[in-house]
Formats: structure tokens, sequence, C-alpha cells
């Protein structure tokens, strides 16, 4: 079957546009180059003989935020936008460690004479059986969703913690306490 038009290939070939368009795309690419070849070097601009002077005194940390290890756990708590939650929402809430490992479960809430709060941990054992009760501050957790994250205070610490021989009373479950809130 004869055909009087051209394949594809042939039209698109035979397009004025396409030929066209070769010499423009060179003609920039030369002129582009040719700017680059003319660009003032380093050597050639008015601060060559300037020393280079770097940048000192806190360009690794640009917020100007102390270390963390100057960071008082207090003042951790605080930038992690502690919320208010009532003591009873967190009695038998799990916590957990970096590898959301259970580290133990809340009994209950304490205030120690200072004003300081602490979370009264049953820490170890095995299905209840053989743990001890540890006094965990409330600046070193926080809540990550229904859940406690022991953010600054590692299992290590847990283990070698004292146990809690009771001492401070314990806050009412209606009473409301603030909370650092995390997420991962």
């Amino acid at each position: 079957m004869p055909s009087n038009t051209p394949l594809c290939d042939e039209t698109f070939s035979r397009s004025p546009t396409k030929k066209a368009v070769r010499p423009a795309v060179a003609a920039l690419a030369t002129a582009l180059l040719a700017t680059v070849a003319t660009a003032p070097t380093r050597a050639d601009s008015p601060r060559a003989d300037s020393p280079i002077v770097l940048a000192q005194g806190g360009a690794h940390n640009p917020t100007g935020a102390p270390p963390a290890d100057a960071v008082t756990p207090a003042q951790r708590m605080q930038r992690r936008f502690p919320q208010p939650v009532r003591v009873g929402d967190l009695i038998g809430l799990r916590v957990l460690d970096d590898d959301d490992i259970t580290l133990g479960r809340v009994r209950e809430v304490v205030r120690a004479p200072d004003g300081k709060i602490s979370l009264i941990v049953a820490y170890g054992g095995w299905f209840g059986i053989g743990t001890r009760l540890v006094a965990v501050p409330i600046e070193v957790v926080a809540i990550l969703g229904r859940q406690i994250a022991a953010l600054d205070m590692p299992p290590s610490e847990f283990a070698v913690a004292p146990t809690w021989t009771g001492g401070a009373p314990a806050l009412a479950p209606d009473e409301m306490i603030k909370i650092a809130i995390t997420r991962r």
C-alpha cells in the first residue's frame, strides 16, 4: 500500500523548527562559555591579597543555645512544651526507653518537700514479681501518646537508682501537673 506521507521520524527530522533550534542552542552555549571564560578569577579580584577569616565561636551552633550537657533537666523540660495533665491519667502508663522497651509502669505521682514532682515507677521484675519502686523526676520524662518516654534517664540509671521508700505525699488523682510532650 503506497503512501505519500513520510514516516514519523522523517517528519520530525525535516521539521523547520528543529533545524532552527539547533543553531540557537549552539549560540547560547557559546555565549555562556565565553562569559565563564572572561569572568574575574580570585586572583583578579581586589580582595585576593586579604586573608581568609573563618567563622569562630558558635558557627556549629547557629541557635546560640548552650550545649546539651550545660542545660539543666528543668530547662530541657521547658523546651519540650510542658502541658497540663491530670495525675490520675498518668497512673498505670508504661515508661519506655529509647528502644520502646518497657522499663516499668507509673504507680503514683509524688511531690517532694522542695516542690519537685516525681513519678514512682515499678521498675524491673517479671510480670510484676520482683519489681522495685524508683522515683523518676518529672523533668526527665515526657508524654509519648498513651505512654511515657524516659528521655533523659537511660535504663542504666533506672538500674542504679535507689529504691523509693516513701516519705513524700502522693498527689491526688484529680490534681493537675505539667509534663513535657514528645514524639518519635
